[in-house]
Parts: C-alpha cells; structure tokens; sequence
C-alpha cells in the first residue's frame, strides 16, 4: 500500500495493523560492515529472515538514513552475530548506535570472521555473506545476503536466541 492510501486508510484499521506486524516475532542481531578503508562498525536489528535455501541466503533490513547502507555499498559483506536471550547488555551497549569513527566494539570480546569483519565471541554464532540483491522498501533497505560462513560461539548450546516482539509494527 502506498503512503498516500495508508494516511486514508481508517485510523482504527492502521491501529489494528500496526498491532498484529508488531507480533511476528524476530531474533536480535548485531550487524557488523565495514567501510573498506579501515572503519568498521555495529549495529542492533532485528529484521534479519532466513530468505533461501540454495544458496543459503538471509535478508537484512536497515533504515535508509543509516550510513551503513554507504558502507554495504563499498564493501558488499554483512556479518550477523547472533544474540542470546540473556544479553541485554548488547541491547543497551549497540542500540543507542554509533557515528563513523565511533568504536562499536570496544571492550567486548570479538573474534574475526573469514573475510576480516569482527563478530561477537560470546553470542550464539555468526553468520557471514555477501550481498547478492537488495530492494528499498519504504523507509528501509532490504539486503539479501548469501552466507558464505558462519560459526558456533560460546553459547550456543546453553541458551536460545533473543526473541523479540514490538507492541506495534508502526515503529520500533
């Protein structure tokens, strides 16, 4: 629906709406890109799908004004950390985000994916691709990657991922 028919839309319907895509549930994520000039930062999501499965392939979706989308872009490779339902304090540490130069991972322990993008050592497991599509979506742009690796971190067998639901689908 496009914007101009969802403002016509009937207030109680969008309410309605809103409420119900609140409920899919998701999995937190810590995205890692890097700029391709030596800066590399993270990011909390949660709009991460597993998309396919010959190739193995995840899409992620990222607010068009984040200046990742300019890192994707330069570098082609995302990495997903995968967070456990006892981590709150990733929540607290990578939701208030972070500028360019801004250290995203100071002081947490890291350890590096294949293609040289720092994961977190005491998630569940990363993930790692390259971006094989991407389509903008109203506010946001949807990256379809293809996994290329992954691995188990030091809690993945004692604890399950982070399930996260909104109380509306209309904001975050």
């Amino acid at each position: 629906m496009s914007e101009s028919n969802s403002a016509n839309q009937d207030p109680a319907m969008r309410e309605t709406i809103g409420a119900l895509v609140g409920r899919i549930p998701s999995g937190l994520y810590i995205v890692t890109v890097a700029d391709g000039q030596g800066r590399e930062t993270g990011m909390l999501a949660s709009w991460v799908q597993q998309a396919a499965f010959q190739p193995l392939a995840v899409t992620v979706a990222i607010h068009q004004k984040r200046y990742l989308n300019e890192w994707i872009a330069a570098t082609e490779r995302i990495a997903l950390s995968i967070v456990g339902q006892s981590q709150t304090d990733l929540l607290k540490h990578f939701g208030k985000g972070f500028e360019p130069d801004e250290p995203a991972f100071e002081g947490l322990a890291t350890s590096t994916t294949p293609a040289g993008l720092t994961v977190l050592a005491d998630s569940l497991g990363f993930l790692e691709g390259r971006v094989s599509g991407r389509l903008d979506a109203g506010d946001h742009r949807v990256y379809v990657v293809q996994l290329t690796a992954g691995g188990r971190g030091s809690r993945f067998g004692d604890e399950s991922p982070y399930v996260h639901l909104r109380k509306s689908g209309r904001g975050y």
